[in-house]
């Protein structure tokens, strides 16, 4: 059966194309400094807003009707595995990710909600070797659940903390059983409402270790791909633990996980946090914890997660520079953790959605790619810390003054001049290079 009929294959047409269904920059072959325009973005489906969203929102129902809907649970996720894989395949997406909420309807008991998980999986497998599509990474929903109520490692209830461990130990099961590339930690309701009912430290502890013992439990079964965790600032709890990147590295620092954890970012979190997307890259790359990345966007005129599809190619450009300073994916990608509007009541809309956010970062890709090769702002910067390089500069970076040696310094200079900044000439330069 097929589930997007009126869709073929979206082919790449270049920047004059009219065809609303074709690429106008994702050309998946192209070579961009030496190596694939995919294997560069390594673009990877989300289960979640794809095949499960319903355009639910704080204030409505759900809007968006899918062929398969009206199907019993179980019936459901089995079309949705086909609808999924026929959706990759239409777009050439090599790769996807998926809580275990999204494949497989929760049941009456534990037991049986993992039944249902093994007789989907199965299905999956089955697709994955039929199409050749790879599994970025798993993940477990501790957080929709009445059960996760006051969160799930961080759960004042012991019970909760036990079954999140269950869960988590059964996504670990089946992203190793698939070949997974790596796993991701999301926050959903690690965090509080109020410090009037809450023993942090104790939470905190809790929380690492639940992630100790998937590090344990990861070795037992062999699995060896990367640990994610996805920085989150807030929504739905008012104050994340995950809050931004610099809270998640001091957070693996103090529980000596530094090592075995890297980042899954998104920009939308990014925005929620105070911060851009660039920073959060930036932050994570120079702290050697660039993992993986979410790729989507939030409304600035609105306060809370929308997961919007990226249309900025200035935000994607600035992401993609990042990326490829950081020496680009390694196990991670960019997946999107993004969905249709309320109102993009069809199914072609998704289809109208990845299509632009693909050629997003597809343009974005290219134009960072020059800016690198032509060390647009790398040379300016090393131009502007050049008192670094030598003199008093180069003996504080060397570490071969004290306090006194640079206060007699001090004393003796008669007047400090500054360069400046040029930032508009560099916001000028950034913007040619996009247009």
């Amino acid at each position: 059966m097929e589930y997007f009929s009126d869709v073929k294959k979206i082919n790449y047409m270049g920047k004059d194309s009219k065809n609303l269904l074709s690429f106008k920059h994702y050309n998946p072959e192209e070579i961009i400094l030496g190596k694939k325009m995919k294997d560069h973005l390594k673009f990877a489906m989300s289960y979640w807003h794809t095949l499960t969203a319903g355009g639910t929102d704080q204030f409505g129902d759900a809007t968006l009707i899918r062929e398969w809907d009206n199907l019993s649970p179980m019936e459901k996720s089995k079309a949705r595995v086909k609808a999924g894989f026929e959706f990759m395949e239409k777009l050439g997406i090599e790769y996807f990710c998926f809580h275990d909420k999204d494949i497989a309807p929760e049941a009456d008991t534990l037991e049986e909600y993992f039944k249902n998980l093994n007789e989907i999986v199965d299905l999956i497998e089955a697709e994955m070797k039929r199409t050749g599509i790879k599994l970025l990474w798993g993940t477990s929903n501790m957080f929709s659940n009445p059960r996760f109520v006051h969160g799930a490692g961080t759960s004042c209830n012991a019970d909760v903390f036990a079954w999140a461990a269950a869960q988590v130990k059964n996504a670990l099961d089946i992203t190793k059983r698939l070949n997974g590339e790596g796993y991701v930690f999301w926050g959903g309701r690690e965090g509080y409402e109020t410090l009037l009912n809450t023993d942090m430290k104790l939470e905190l502890d809790n929380l690492a270790r639940l992630l100790k013992l998937s590090v344990e439990y990861a070795k037992e079964i062999g699995f060896e791909g990367q640990f994610y965790i996805e920085p989150k600032p807030k929504e739905p709890t008012k104050h994340q633990y995950d809050f931004d990147v610099a809270t998640v590295m001091n957070f693996l620092r103090t529980y000596g996980l530094e090592k075995k954890f890297k980042m899954n970012i998104e920009a939308n979190h990014a925005t929620l946090a105070g911060h851009t997307f660039q920073h959060e890259l930036r932050l994570a790359r120079i702290n050697g914890v660039f993992g993986s990345v979410d790729a989507n966007r939030g409304d600035l005129l609105l306060g809370w997660d929308t997961d919007q599809f990226p249309t900025d190619v200035y935000d994607a450009t600035l992401a993609m520079y990042e990326i490829l300073m950081a020496g680009g994916f390694k196990e991670g990608g960019l997946n999107f953790d993004a969905k249709v509007r309320r109102a993009s009541l069809d199914s072609i809309d998704l289809f109208y959605a990845y299509i632009g956010g693909m050629d997003t970062f597809a343009k974005g890709l290219k134009v960072a790619a020059k800016l690198i090769e032509d060390k647009v702002f790398e040379n300016f910067i090393e131009k502007r810390y050049e008192s670094y390089k030598v003199g008093i500069g180069k003996e504080i970076v060397e570490e071969k003054v004290s306090l006194k040696d640079l206060s007699d310094y001090a004393l003796k200079l008669k007047e400090i001049k500054n360069c400046s900044g040029r930032q508009e000439v560099l916001e000028n330069i950034l913007n040619s290079y996009i247009y």
